[in-house]
């Protein structure tokens, strides 16, 4: 047996030895508490200079996703194709569009999001202290459409709003996607004399659309 062998089992044994059991911590219990998770989330996101849409059905968030198209002048779209946005048939809506729409159309992605005007994703959650949106990756959801195109519009129910992150992750169910984005506002940056950029490393206009359930 080789030396460092020796150490090694030496100091597994000496773990061993001193191993005791101990309780595990309480489940995580925020401390934060708002009486209107919506209201909370909708100014927390203006702060962080995003735009915040409340509305009452599913109806009305796409008709006022086809305000923003038309308020920028959209001529080409990227479209996340995951629950409940695969249900909607976006080119029969917007035909004055050119639109794609992720694990549904072929071609070049990447390009596509490089050209596009505005990029629609749903969310995971919708965290009311902080007025950020949560986006994981997966089938038919692609971090290119959030993240390449200036204008980033993302439609979120109001059943998947939470008080903070860490309220989300204790009851997120387990499991864990390839990639996780927690989006505060457009992108922002600041140079050494701390002036603001916006749009610098990704979209520089950040909307949310939040719809109830009725």
């Amino acid at each position: 047996m080789r030396p460092q062998e020796d150490v090694r089992t030496a100091l597994l044994r000496a773990l061993q030895r001193h191993r005791r059991s101990v309780p595990l911590p309480f489940p995580w219990r925020s401390r934060r508490q708002f009486d209107d998770l919506a209201a909370r989330f909708l100014d927390a996101l203006a702060a962080a200079k995003g735009e915040g849409h409340y509305v009452s059905t599913w109806s009305e968030a796409l008709a006022r996703l086809g305000d923003v198209l038309s308020e920028v002048g959209a001529r080409q779209a990227v479209v996340n194709q995951e629950p409940p946005l695969d249900t909607v048939d976006f080119p029969a809506l917007w035909p004055q569009v050119t639109w794609y729409q992720v694990g549904k159309d072929e071609g070049d992605l990447r390009a596509f999001c490089a050209q596009a005007d505005v990029g629609i994703s749903g969310a995971a959650a919708a965290l009311a202290e902080t007025g950020s949106v949560v986006v994981e990756s997966g089938p038919g959801r692609s971090r290119l459409a959030t993240l390449l195109p200036p204008v980033h519009v993302a439609l979120v129910s109001v059943r998947l709003l939470t008080a903070d992150l860490f309220t989300w992750l204790a009851r997120r169910p387990s499991g864990w996607p390839a990639s996780l984005t927690i989006i505060s506002g457009p992108s922002k940056t600041a140079d050494i004399e701390q002036t603001l950029a916006v749009g610098v490393h990704g979209p520089k206009r950040f909307v949310v659309i939040l719809y109830g359930e009725e």
